[in-house]
């Protein structure tokens, strides 16, 4: 039942997802948002993204795996839970024109926690294609597009301008945001992984700065890992240019709570296994 709706389906279903979306084989199985809570004082990390957070039905296929599908195993879950909305191909604009995050939305309550990470699939065209670009910076410019896939108009912003959006609408329910730069992709220079330090990684801390909130540079943090080991390990880590392992997810994983611990009388460090 969902108000005055009812579905019949034809075979057993075993999400919690709200109706109507289930049967929908091109998306993971929803989370309905909040549904996670331990009990009833309990907070939520919500985390959203691409598929470098959660890769195709988060279930490993074809040997992918983001870093959220392991990372309640950091946390004492008797105390906390961690839900996953992150879904692939998605970029800050799409996550939010697809109304996603109309989907999380509902779910976060004051205390929780909100975790952002995107910038993977910020580039690319505005209008045609996959249509998923964000204009450049964290500005508050916006240029009006023609869209080929409807022929309609849409007003594009900035990545920043995005990252605004989650950020200030989880702070209005008294959540509390904290902004990641994309994860690293397996590309090299002379035995070092690229950075992303002169795009989205500075948009994303010049946002967290520019709203009072947390940040955490999973980018440089895993990099620097895979300089460590070096370039021939490095790559192992990966499947192709930029989706990880198992083995390449967990380290992703550890840089974020390693991130997270730099962060000083945080809050959610209380959660975190010793």
């Amino acid at each position: 039942m969902n108000d005055s709706a009812i579905q019949y389906y034809t075979s057993p279903q075993t999400t919690k997802s709200p109706i109507f979306g289930i049967e929908d084989t091109t998306r993971p199985d929803a989370v309905a948002s909040g549904s996670s809570r331990v009990n009833d004082k309990a907070p939520v990390i919500f985390l959203i993204g691409d598929s470098t957070v959660k890769n195709g039905r988060g279930k490993g296929d074809g040997g992918q795996w983001g870093w959220g599908s392991f990372f309640q195993q950091f946390f004492d879950t008797t105390r906390i839970s961690v839900e996953n909305h992150a879904l692939g191909g998605r970029s800050s604009r799409t996550f939010f024109t697809e109304d996603l995050w109309n989907k999380v939305l509902p779910g976060i309550r004051k205390g929780d926690y909100l975790f952002i990470q995107f910038g993977h699939n910020d580039g690319g065209p505005l209008n045609t294609g996959r249509a998923r670009a964000s204009l450049n910076g964290t500005g508050d410019e916006s240029q009006v597009v023609i869209m080929e896939r409807n022929g309609g108009p849409e007003e594009v912003f900035t990545f920043g301008h995005y990252l605004r959006i989650y950020i200030r609408q989880a702070k209005a329910v008294g959540a509390i945001p904290v902004v990641l730069s994309p994860t690293p992709g397996n590309r090299w220079t002379n035995g070092k992984m690229n950075r992303m330090t002169e795009t989205y990684t500075k948009w994303a801390k010049e946002v967290a700065r520019q709203e009072g909130v947390e940040f955490i540079d999973l980018n440089d943090r895993t990099a620097d890992k895979c300089d460590a080991m070096g370039e021939e390990k490095g790559k192992q880590l990966f499947v192709d240019s930029v989706h990880t392992t198992y083995d390449g997810a967990i380290i992703n994983g550890q840089s974020v709570i390693e991130g997270l611990q730099s962060l000083n009388g945080f809050s959610l460090n209380q959660y975190i296994l010793k």
